[in-house]
């Protein structure tokens, strides 16, 4: 699949590499730096295209587009895959409602999702693939885990027997009763007749009436959720990668579901770490595709708003929070991004290389945008008469915040 053209990025190898960085990691529930040798590996779900992009999809990509900056920016290389769930029952259930051809959907959606991540100056994936074309991933690592002993079948769907693996559970650190009590709400099927256990998960599903199938040696049919990130991740990062990421409403089942069926099928962890982004809210409630209350950015686009400062009003906020969006933030980030427009429009400004240390110090203590944000108002607010200042500045705000100004 087609990834998006990814912004150029200047470089501030004058100020020597920036600092390690550490962020949150959700399995150990500690901060831990996650510095790699040369490469970093990430993987971070990507979208169910049924809908445009909305606000929580932007803040959680944007999270890891500052990760990708601050690693390119420590002189690692980034290796970043991104999977499109381009079948799935959401996309087929609002392809019937709307009487549009479920695969003509998916393809509007996947390239308004580009359109929209390449005005807000998202680094694009080097790797972007779609469920449909991994299906031969998805088959391999179904047999792999078969050979396992860890695949059973139900009528004739296959399923995932999460109790071969020992360490089930070690993502969410949710015990059975907690992961009991919102798996059926994140996609899963508790209460199907004939599973070993409530908590196993669909690999393969059968072909059914009136929907997709591809014929393979599994069966005729179509993958699991779970089991195509799993697939694709192992396949473009291999093993034990750097940084799994995604929503928060992604540690279980799915974050969870993918490591376990990864450990079992491999022998190795899936990935070092795994760092999620807060949920967005919007009147109230969680922003989300099935609840209809979505503030999107291709609307906020075609309302005249500057992509720089959307990007803006979503840095106003930490990652790992959870928030609400109002109506007053798009003004907000606007005042804030005229006001350092106006700063790096002065013939004379503060240090820049101070600015630069300043911001590296705040990112990588956890992805603080916010704290990085104040830095910036700072100096936009200072006299000087460094008058390279600028330049250091321009080039900062763009490698670090990804803001071209």
């Amino acid at each position: 699949m087609r990834s998006w053209s990814s912004p150029d990025i200047p470089s501030l190898i004058e100020h020597g590499p920036g600092p390690a960085v550490r962020v949150w990691d959700t399995a150990t529930s500690e901060l831990r730096e996650i510095d790699p040798l040369g490469v970093a590996r990430l993987y971070v779900c990507g979208i169910t295209p049924y809908d445009a992009t909305h606000l929580g999809h932007a803040s959680t990509y944007l999270a890891f587009d500052l990760l990708q900056r601050l690693w390119r920016d420590r002189g690692l290389d980034v290796v970043y895959t991104q999977n499109v769930t381009d079948v799935d029952d959401p996309l087929l259930e609002r392809a019937t409602a709307t009487g549009v051809d479920w695969v003509e959907l998916a393809e509007r959606e996947t390239q308004l999702f580009r359109d929209d991540m390449t005005a807000l100056r998202i680094i694009a994936p080097a790797h972007y693939i779609g469920a449909v074309e991994s299906i031969g991933l998805v088959v391999d690592m179904v047999e792999k885990l078969d050979a396992a002993g860890a695949v059973y079948r139900v009528d004739e769907d296959l399923y995932f027997d999460v109790h071969a693996d020992a360490d089930f559970g070690s993502v969410s650190g949710l015990d059975e009763q907690q992961m009991s009590a919102i798996f059926a709400e994140r996609g899963g099927d508790p209460e199907r007749a004939g599973k070993k256990h409530p908590l196993d998960c669909l690999l393969w599903q059968a072909e059914r009436p009136g929907e997709p199938a591809w014929d393979t040696s599994l069966g005729r049919g179509r993958p699991g959720w779970h089991i195509e990130c799993a697939a694709i991740a192992l396949a473009h990062l291999g093993p034990d990668f750097d940084v799994q990421g995604g929503g928060s409403d992604l540690v279980f089942p799915h974050h969870e579901m993918s490591a376990s069926e990864s450990r079992v099928a491999t022998g190795r962890p899936f990935a070092s770490a795994y760092v999620h982004a807060g949920m967005v809210g919007y009147e109230g409630e969680k922003m989300s595709k099935s609840k209809g209350n979505l503030v999107l950015v291709s609307r906020l686009r075609a309302q005249g708003h500057d992509p720089a400062a959307i990007r803006l009003a979503l840095l106003a906020h930490h990652y790992r929070s959870d928030w609400e969006w109002f109506a007053p933030e798009m003004a907000a980030a606007q005042t804030r991004l005229s006001r350092w427009r106006a700063a790096l429009e002065r013939e004379a400004a503060p240090s820049g290389a101070e600015l630069v240390a300043d911001l590296r110090a705040a990112l990588s203590q956890d992805l603080d945008a916010p704290a990085a944000l104040a830095v910036v108002d700072a100096w936009a607010e200072t006299s000087g008469n460094d008058t390279a200042a600028v330049k250091t500045a321009r080039a900062a705000l763009d490698a670090l915040l990804g803001l071209a100004l």
